[in-house]
């Protein structure tokens, strides 16, 4: 008998190939056999009339803290996640000095929207260095499997201490100590290094992140690290400054390593580059031989903004700075009151704290034009005719007012969507030759990141519903949407072993009935450590998930199985040929 087997599913297997019905065997937590399977299953799901798939790999996320304390590794999890990539964006928790704890949960809270008191209260820091780091992350089962960069902030303040400031410049003895930890980090199994160079990213205290000032030949030194490790991924955020040459340097680096490097790529108000110009500038670095990739997001980088969220346009209101240290039934109390709402309304907001800032928080607090009230069944491509601003004129008043009262709905748990990156001109045309391109790659989830601001974890689902069912201006085909989130998200990072169903790989498997697959409406929930907030959002339609043969997920809810582990490395099979 086989430990499980799968029976006459729509095979998706993740090639790209046409779909064709067949069994699945596992065995041994790989896939043993696909075809016509006689032999029975200990464990038998019967996936006619569904969508087989293999598990998603989601390869830009933010589980450095949740990973060390939690499980179900929840929301990516519920999105048909079976492996996730963590510490992108230069942020994460090794190596670590005690001293410096408090500066690097300061770091991330900032950066991601991370409550620090979860964090605080969650992280054991039972480690020091990057490779004691890996072995915490592998002492502890979960349902997905994780990997994870030697995050470029971390890696500062450990060889800086003190000195690491806006604008510090390390010694030449400095680079050579931090391209040795990463160097280590890498040999010990991490994918890859990251860095920010965005002022969008900055710590809890305002400041910016340590890579948003390094020299090129300090990043170049890091790149050269990884090389004589014999693998990884540079991965970046950054504004792409024109006078910085990121490209060139990005091209320099992976010319001489051979590694990829990887950016993301996003039509931003911060990013000196608008993208078109970014593919431009990357596809000629890789016409001269350099391997750059571009992570693409498959919709508008939306802010979800409500009373109890990071941001809402009231935000910087004097009178709603005045109930900072109410709780939330107090602020809920005046806010229901008609005179209270007048003053909110009326008052002019303060200044931005910080001068480069200031175009985003004019959006956020007047943008009413970019900003779309999130009903049940909302489209993520939503229309000019379904902005705040539209739909105030509609009702005759004006929009402070329109947005206040939808806030107000359902006991004050209202939300407004804001498309603040990556949204032009109303639609996500833009977006159609970048899903076909093999320089780009699905990314840039955020998944546990961002936790009371953004809800984009769901990606994967989103794909699936908007743009192979229901997007009518031209639709991915279901074969290439899943290649881009399973095999082509897993070979940017080595991880030879999943992303495929076929004999030899990894039985990581999503079970799906496209007919029911839809996003349900978010919401914000309060079950972090120490009551920490993050915006949660479900989905319909995963009749099953299963990781490394053990099934994780029945109908969204979690079963038990923990078999998740941590990567270490490249991961191959004897049959990758096979697959390609």
């Amino acid at each position: 008998m086989h430990d499980m087997v799968i029976r006459g599913g729509r095979i998706v297997d993740g090639t790209g190939a046409t779909s064709f019905t067949a069994d699945i065997a596992i065995d041994g937590g790989l896939i043993s056999a696909v075809g016509h399977v006689e032999a029975q299953g200990r464990e038998e799901i019967d996936a006619s009339g569904l969508t087989v798939t293999p598990g998603f790999v989601d390869i830009h996320t933010h589980y450095d803290g949740q990973a060390t304390w939690d499980a179900e590794m929840a929301p990516s999890s519920w999105h048909g996640v079976t492996t996730v990539v963590m510490g992108n964006c230069g942020v994460g928790f090794a190596p670590a000095k005690p001293e410096k704890h408090e500066w690097l949960i300061g770091l991330m809270e900032g950066v991601e929207d991370i409550p620090g008191t979860a964090l605080a209260e969650g992280m054991k820091w039972n480690w020091e260095t990057f490779p004691e780091y890996l072995d915490a992350l592998e002492a502890m089962p979960r349902t997905v499997d994780v990997a994870t960069h030697v995050p470029h902030g971390a890696v500062r303040a450990y060889v800086l201490g003190e000195r690491e400031q806006p604008g510090a410049v390390p010694t030449e003895a400095d680079i050579q100590q931090m391209g040795k930890i990463v160097e280590e980090g890498v040999r010990a199994g991490a994918l890859g290094f990251s860095t920010s160079r965005t002022i969008l990213h900055r710590s809890v205290d305002g400041e910016l992140v340590p890579g948003t000032t390094a020299t090129k030949e300090e990043l170049i030194e890091i790149g050269r690290a990884m090389g004589r490790a014999g693998h990884g991924v540079f991965e970046m955020a950054s504004d792409l400054n024109r006078e910085w040459d990121e490209f060139g340097w990005m091209g320099a680096l992976s010319r001489e390593t051979g590694l990829p490097v990887t950016f993301a790529a996003l039509q931003s108000i911060a990013k000196d580059l608008p993208l078109d110009e970014q593919i431009r500038e990357m596809r000629a670095q890789n016409d001269n031989g350099a391997i750059i990739v571009a992570q693409i997001a498959l919709r508008g980088n939306g802010i979800i903004m409500c009373w109890q969220g990071t941001v809402h346009p009231f935000i910087r209101k004097p009178s709603w700075e005045a109930m900072a240290e109410l709780d939330w039934a107090q602020k809920y109390a005046r806010l229901r009151d008609p005179a209270f709402k007048k003053q909110l309304i009326e008052e002019q907001s303060l200044p931005a704290e910080n001068v480069d800032m200031a175009p985003i928080q004019f959006i956020v607090t007047n943008g009413w034009a970019m900003q779309y009230q999130m009903d049940d069944g909302f489209n993520y491509e939503p229309t000019a005719e379904e902005s705040i601003n539209a739909r105030a004129n509609a009702a005759g008043v004006i929009p402070p007012e329109y947005a206040y009262d939808l806030m107000m709905q359902g006991e004050g748990k209202g939300m407004i969507y804001l498309p603040i990156l990556n949204y032009i001109d109303g639609n996500l045309d833009f977006l159609e030759e970048l899903q076909q391109a093999d320089d780009t790659v699905n990314s840039l989830s955020d998944g546990g990141a961002h936790c009371g601001t953004i809800c984009d974890a769901a990606s994967p689902t989103f794909m699936l519903e908007h743009w192979v069912k229901n997007r009518k201006r031209g639709t991915l085909s279901l074969e290439h949407a899943v290649k881009r989130q399973c095999m082509d998200t897993a070979r940017l990072y080595g991880l030879n072993d999943r992303g495929v169903l076929k004999p030899g790989y990894l039985a990581d498997i999503n079970i799906i009935d496209m007919d029911r697959i839809k996003l349900e409406k978010p919401w914000l929930a309060f079950d972090l450590p120490a009551g920490g907030k993050r915006l949660l959002q479900k989905a319909q339609g995963y009749v099953a998930t299963i990781k490394s043969g053990k099934v994780t997920f029945k109908n969204g809810v979690m079963t038990g199985e923990t078999p998740g582990t941590l990567i270490r490395g490249p991961q191959n099979v004897e049959m990758l040929e096979a697959a390609e």
